[in-house]
């Protein structure tokens, strides 16, 4: 774009499915947009890749089920594969315990979490406390606590005594699904669906664009560019994850109020690993794949084939675990995680087709994975403040969505959203400006 000065009405700043999803509805209300991407492809923390076998596979979000409507609805609509994930045989803890006894665990997990979510966020009696400290005070059984831990640290990939309590809870209460939130892939990958939404954007979105600097003002607000370029806008909606809108440049700085919430904010830490094998050698022992260590929290296994012809494994590495071991380097932690395997479900786990890893931690453009969380047990109020904004600076995120925050069902809601309170505002501004003398 060089030197040159474009304008527009609302500038987009972010293309992962938040910024897509409030393009794409920008643009059928028929409000003028940029959107600019750091990243040489859209879809943000959903990510495709080639494996060692030529594969493209899902390094990034993959995952959906039922209950997520507008992520099911936008797949169906752009003709897409589901691919159910297999579920039958037996679910392995390990170390090994008796099935009973592993059962008995597993639903004494669910159980505090649910006594959890009956929690009001707002009781004054959890305030200050961490999901770690209200986990010690429980009389559950040390089985049921490790295996909540683990719950815990591998769906939101933090150490627990980082969460303030009343932060999980309100995340908690808002992921609704009742059907298992592994239930389909897409076998074209979810990065397809980045693709073919991107695709329908034409010219209006800039890859390898990243936002170097926001001035902001009562007459609009004007964005230098990586390139050089200048875009002058109405309004500027930043689609991006807390921490990373916390690095954007702001001139003058945003009210204080609103850098302390952006401020309180960490981001998960993931390492995801796919595992290709000749066949699927777990379902001839009358094994799902699905593999949760109780010793090693955070870390899980999920059978992730396509069909008999593409067996392989996905393995996830969140919270603590996960920052332990990539400074092991990838060798070493290939090896860590093979032995891990090979523990739970005998030696033809070793007989590796691909080993494909994507360290999701401190990735540069979305912090981490799976999304952030808040880590300071007195922010109360910092998602709505930084979803009130400072006009003409306005913020969505799917840490931020009604529904699924942290999904990319949250981010199509918050990004959709957000574009629909533009589009009001655009609608009133244009008509007090015809009104007028």
């Amino acid at each position: 774009m060089g030197n040159k000065t474009e304008r527009t009405d609302v500038a987009i700043v972010g293309a992962g499915f938040t910024g897509l999803s409030a393009a794409l509805e920008l643009k059928r209300v028929g409000i003028d947009f940029v959107l600019l991407e750091a990243r040489d492809r859209a879809g943000g923390r959903v990510e495709a890749t080639r494996n060692g076998l030529g594969e493209r596979i899902d390094s990034g979000a993959q995952f959906l089920c039922e209950d997520m409507p507008e992520l099911m609805a936008l797949a169906r609509a752009r003709g897409k594969t589901f691919v159910k994930t297999n579920v039958d045989g037996d679910f392995i803890t390990y170390p090994p315990m008796p099935m009973d006894r592993a059962i008995h665990s597993y639903h004494a997990a669910m159980e505090m979490r649910e006594r959890m979510n009956r929690i009001e966020p707002d009781d004054p009696r959890i305030a200050g406390l961490s999901v770690a400290a209200w986990v010690q005070r429980q009389r559950d059984s040390e089985d049921a606590k490790a295996a909540f831990r683990s719950m815990i640290e591998g769906l939101w990939c933090l150490a627990l005594d980082k969460v303030p309590l009343w932060h999980l809870i309100d995340n908690d209460r808002r992921i609704t699904n009742e059907v298992p939130e592994l239930q389909y892939s897409l076998r074209e990958t979810m990065q397809s669906l980045a693709d073919d939404l991107a695709g329908d954007l034409g010219g209006s979105l800039r890859l390898n664009e990243p936002a170097m600097r926001i001035e902001h003002g009562p007459g609009g607000v004007r964005l230098g560019t990586a390139a050089g370029g200048t875009i002058e806008a109405r309004e500027v909606l930043i689609a991006l994850p807390p921490v990373t809108a916390a690095k954007l440049a702001f001139a003058p700085a945003l009210p204080a109020a609103l850098t302390k919430a952006l401020g309180v904010w960490e981001s998960g830490a993931v390492v995801k690993i796919l595992v290709r094998y000749a066949r699927p050698f777990w379902r001839e022992r009358g094994l799902s794949g699905m593999v949760m260590w109780r010793d090693l929290p955070g870390l899980f296994a999920c059978d992730a084939s396509r069909d008999a012809e593409h067996a392989a494994l996905t393995v996830f590495v969140g919270g603590p675990r996960a920052l332990h071991w990539r400074e092991l380097g990838e060798t070493a932690l290939r090896a860590e995680v093979t032995v891990r395997l090979v523990d739970a479900l005998g030696a033809d786990a070793a007989d590796m087709l691909d080993f494909n890893q994507r360290d999701w931690t401190h990735d540069r453009w979305s912090g981490g994975a799976y999304g952030d969380l808040i880590v300071d047990v007195t922010a109360r109020d910092a998602e709505r403040t930084i979803l009130a904004g400072a006009p003409p600076v306005h913020f969505a995120a799917s840490e931020l969505s009604p529904s699924f925050p942290g999904y990319v069902e949250g981010a199509i809601v918050a990004g959709r959203s957000a574009a629909r309170k533009l589009a009001t505002e655009h609608k009133s501004a244009t008509a007090d400006s015809a009104s007028r003398p």
